[in-house]
């Protein structure tokens, strides 16, 4: 579990296919207190295993199952990535629960900066969108945000300038795909609403 708080931005120095076509990504962080093998990290919002460290490089595997549902599969050697460790339990909540399971990747559509800030509008899909309410919490590539505005397919979150600086959304664009996972409360009551009137 996790806060959708970034504690330090990782830097992939390499990447390679295992047999069983599994990607192995490894990446460098500064600012991460100890890990160790077998612990949990947020990889822009993927959860996922440290399978190997050596100094301030840490290795990941990752499934296919979770390339086709995230950004992963457009990382490329220089990608910056936000990283958070899991939580715990002890810990304060600043953000929002986080379970690092992404839901699906959200096309940016604008960034516009205003004062120190910048709004980011992003395309949702149609199953998706019912999760995202105005005033509502989203995950963003890790970041823990506040929905802004939402519409049809679309909605919009609004970045503060500390933010912007100290997480990898300084080096997005029109374009880009964000992993995409929404409110945890939200899965829920769905899932309830539909065994109620089933």
């Amino acid at each position: 579990m996790f806060k959708g708080i970034i504690t330090d931005i990782g830097t992939l120095i390499d990447t390679k296919s295992c047999s069983n076509s599994d990607q192995i990504f490894h990446i460098k962080a500064q600012n991460l207190s100890f890990i160790g093998k077998g612990d949990s990290i947020a990889c822009s919002g993927v959860c996922l295993t440290v399978v190997d460290i050596i100094n301030d490089v840490f290795t990941v595997q990752v499934s296919q199952e979770t390339m086709k549902v995230t950004n992963l599969n457009n990382w490329k050697v220089g990608k910056k990535i936000n990283l958070e460790q899991a939580m715990k339990l002890s810990d304060r909540i600043d953000g929002h629960l986080v379970q690092g399971h992404v839901d699906k990747t959200a096309q940016i559509l604008a960034i516009n900066q205003s004062l120190d800030s910048h709004e980011i509008k992003l395309s949702c899909s149609q199953e998706l969108i019912k999760f995202v309410a105005k005033k509502g919490s989203v995950t963003l590539d890790g970041v823990s945000l506040t929905v802004n505005s939402v519409t049809s397919q679309e909605f919009v979150v609004n970045i503060i300038s500390y933010t912007w600086q100290n997480t990898t959304f300084q080096y997005n664009k029109v374009d880009d795909y964000l992993n995409l996972e929404i409110d945890m409360i939200a899965r829920y009551l769905d899932q309830l609403m539909q065994h109620r009137y089933n």
